[in-house]
């Protein structure tokens, strides 16, 4: 039987490799034979034990990937076996429902996900509904077409979600995949970018300097307030604590924007007054839907959009430790499987 990464409990570290059954697949799935799935920061935070979303255990990991269908259910029409696919995250949703039915499923109550909700890719294969199946440009090799999915939330926060002008000033705090992705977006969009780290996030700073950003260790005061002492026009909050929060307000000028994408369970210790004074949008930012992601699939195919710099290694399943621990100690950006 195929071997899957599976996390059975809540307790960190309650994570280890499985063999499963292949899935059943209903009259509007298919099943899919994945090719590669990329390691997301929401997967380690599940290994860790520190998630702040409910998790169906058991269950498979992995929600950014892309395959080869092998089968196809009996009432799915437009795709066929062979077809090279990649496939958006809300596997359950309510089709009734009001978000549903106005196109932004992903913000639909009932929604459930690969990897916590419903069974992952991290496994060779995956039942998908077809619905959320998008076809991958000849050329565009899995390795990277696996990537769309964090591609597509950096591009709802940055495209969708916040309010660039070519020329304006944008801080991205947090050097993690979704943190440089949306400082390579917001780069597309004409912007000046500089990030924010650690001096522990070298390697990842290096990574979003080949993007063409600035990259900033310390204080990122003088940068954001260089041209005329107010701040700069935006800020992006891709970091995964809530404490950045208070600092994206400090930088961002009056009247400016903060998008919110990094997730923070730990309570906030300060005053919102500075928000309401400087007249700042905060605009949270979570997932995506259907024409984001072939905006996003036509980007990464024609190079506008390239994500080979984040990507640190490609590991088989069975070595998803060593990926896992290359990706949370920080020595790589983005680690991508290799399940078949």
């Amino acid at each position: 039987m195929p071997a899957a990464v599976v996390n059975f409990a809540p307790e960190r570290g309650s994570v280890e490799l499985r063999d499963v059954g292949p899935p059943e697949i209903g009259p509007l799935d298919v099943l899919l034979e994945v090719a590669n799935v990329g390691v997301c920061g929401s997967d380690l935070h599940q290994w860790t034990g520190d998630h702040s979303w409910p998790v169906n255990y058991p269950v498979v990991l992995g929600h950014e990937f892309g395959g080869r269908i092998v089968e196809v259910g009996r009432d799915v029409v437009g795709w066929h076996p062979g077809d090279r696919v990649v496939s958006e995250t809300a596997a359950v949703i309510d089709p009734d429902s009001p978000l549903s039915r106005r196109g932004l499923y992903n913000l639909d109550p009932s929604r459930k996900g690969f990897g916590y909700g419903v069974n992952g890719a991290m496994t060779r294969f995956v039942r998908v509904p077809s619905r959320i199946l998008h076809r991958v440009p000849e050329g565009l090799p899995f390795e990277q077409a696996c990537l769309t999915e964090p591609c597509c939330v950096a591009y709802s926060a940055v495209v969708k979600n916040a309010r660039i002008e070519p020329g304006d000033r944008v801080v991205v705090l947090g050097p993690g995949t979704i943190g440089i992705l949306c400082a390579a977006l917001a780069r597309l969009c004409g912007a000046e970018v500089a990030v924010v780290g650690l001096p522990a996030d070298a390697g990842r700073l290096d990574v979003a300097r080949r993007y063409g950003c600035e990259v900033i260790t310390g204080d990122a005061a003088a940068w954001a307030r260089a041209r005329d002492g107010l701040g700069c026009e935006g800020v992006i909050d891709a970091a995964g604590v809530s404490a950045t929060l208070k600092l994206a307000i400090d930088l961002v000028r009056p009247a400016g924007w903060i998008s919110k994408v990094g997730w923070g369970r730990q309570p906030l210790g300060f005053s919102l007054d500075p928000l309401v004074q400087k007249n700042v949008t905060l605009q949270g930012s979570f997932s995506h839907n259907w024409p984001i992601w072939e905006r996003v699939l036509a980007l990464l195919a024609s190079g506008a959009l390239d994500v080979r710099p984040i990507i640190g290694g490609v590991w088989p399943l069975e070595k998803w430790h060593d990926a896992f621990e290359q990706m949370h100690s920080g020595r790589v950006v983005k680690s991508v499987l290799a399940p078949a």
